[in-house]
């Protein structure tokens, strides 16, 4: 018999709530099917079944939040009476594999709420400890974590894992590339109980009477953290726009040259696509804001990690492409349909999201003609862009169609300023008004 816990998906994760379950008690399952909807305060996502069986017993009801490690049901042989009380488990547990889900063709983007780890400018680059693993035990670690460790020869056996199940993640990775101070996981908080709710407020009826004046309705915990995060945000970051407008003429006609040369769906090329690798080429010259603060201290990121903010169904989430500089725009293309797609299926890993350097919130698919994002921190800065409009333009004292789009750079002033803001905005402007550059 086997007990499935309640997965931490992330460091930050002390407690998960069930949304449904996808399985009955006596049904089949085979390894690896998908038995549980859970919600963390990131995303929703599948829980799957880590042997084969039968489902014999569920412990917690659809809708209960738990802390992580909480017994959620058992698997055992067919007729396999359920054990008394299944314990929680008292080890770190092991991640749950979220499933695979296609991508979907464009990428509705909203505002941010994924965090980036600091890193600072290295020291000296230290030595991995001795060997955290007994003999024989499997390396856990994320494909990236993998390519970054064999690109800096590092050896991850003597690097603990602080994700799920004691996977590396990239923030473990992070001092032995740049220096920054490792952060160690946060100790698991007991599940509080929520006081009763209020009854809603009365108002006036015609008649005279009292009626409620709403009914009152829980908030997602995807829902509650953003909101957590964008008030502390707006309290602590002091915040300043500067905004610019582009001529995405060119853009126009370069897009639909290269996107005439591809005939796979999934790697066609979106505006968003050419405006994320313009910012991030621009970051190149501007690293300041690719920077981060924490408390008082700045940390400067040797890499460029763009986090494309995802409208989802109970909220948003911002999933990160590692050293977006270097990426093709085909590469950012793929990639950025693939993370949207699972964001909002509930496929997405924990160092998916869990990280970034800068962040671009779009709502130009929804005729947005321009608005000012709120800083995902501990970011330096975000950028907002709006739709792109046909609008007539003097050119050679006659009047022409153009296409104009307008973008808005929010700022933190304990970072930068607005003199070094505006030449980022014009830097990202002429890469998306000249576009051949970006190809270069």
């Amino acid at each position: 018999m086997s007990t499935v816990i309640m997965p931490k998906m992330g460091d930050g994760m002390e407690e998960g709530t069930l949304l449904r379950w996808l399985k009955s008690v006596g049904d089949q399952v085979d390894a690896g099917d998908p038995i549980a909807e859970i919600e963390t305060d990131k995303v929703a996502l599948e829980i799957e079944a880590a042997e084969s069986g039968y489902l014999i017993q569920t412990l917690v009801d659809e809708g209960q939040t738990v802390p992580i490690g909480t017994a959620i049901a058992q698997i055992g042989a067919e007729g396999e009476a359920p054990t008394a009380d299944a314990p929680a488990a008292d080890t770190p547990p092991a991640e749950a594999p979220a499933a695979e889900v296609a991508a979907e063709p464009e990428a509705p983007v909203a505002e941010p709420v994924a965090a980036s780890a600091p890193a600072a400018a290295p020291a000296a680059t230290p030595a991995p400890a001795a060997p955290v693993r007994a003999e024989g035990e499997k390396l856990r670690a994320s494909p990236l974590v993998k390519r970054l460790a064999a690109e800096h020869d590092i050896d991850l056996s003597g690097i603990p894992g602080t994700g799920p199940g004691g996977r590396i993640v990239k923030d473990d990775l992070a001092p032995y590339l740049t220096g920054a101070r490792p952060k160690p996981a946060p100790a698991a908080a007991p599940a509080e109980t929520a006081p009763p709710a209020a009854p809603a407020p009365l108002a006036a009826s015609a008649d005279g009477g009292a009626r409620p004046a709403g009914v009152p309705r829980e908030q997602s915990r995807i829902r509650k953290t953003t909101a957590k995060r964008m008030v502390e945000a707006k309290q602590v970051i002091p915040h300043f726009y500067v905004v610019s407008e582009v001529d995405m003429t060119e853009a126009r006609a370069f897009r639909e040259m290269i996107n005439g040369e591809i005939e796979e769906k999934g790697s066609k090329v979106s505006f968003n696509d050419l405006v994320v690798k313009a910012a991030a080429l621009a970051l190149r010259d501007y690293p300041n804001l690719n920077a981060s603060l924490e408390g008082d201290q700045l940390y400067d990121h040797q890499n460029i990690d763009i986090n494309i903010a995802v409208a989802i169904e109970n909220g948003l989430i911002a999933p990160f492409l590692p050293d977006t500089d270097k990426l093709s725009l085909g590469t950012i293309a793929r990639m950025t349909k693939d993370l949207a797609g699972r964001a909002r299926e509930g496929g997405l890993l924990p160092e998916e999201y869990q990280g970034g350097t800068f962040t671009i919130s779009n709502l130009g698919m929804y005729d947005v003609s321009e608005f000012v994002a709120i800083i995902n921190p501990p970011q330096a800065a975000i950028l907002a862009i709006g739709s792109i409009a046909e609008v007539p333009v003097f050119k050679d004292g006659e009047v022409v169609p153009a296409y104009k789009m307008k973008i808005t750079l929010s700022a933190d002033h304990r970072i930068s300023d607005g003199a070094e803001a505006a030449l980022f905005l014009q830097t990202v402007k002429g890469y998306l008004e000249k576009p051949l550059r970006l190809v270069l």
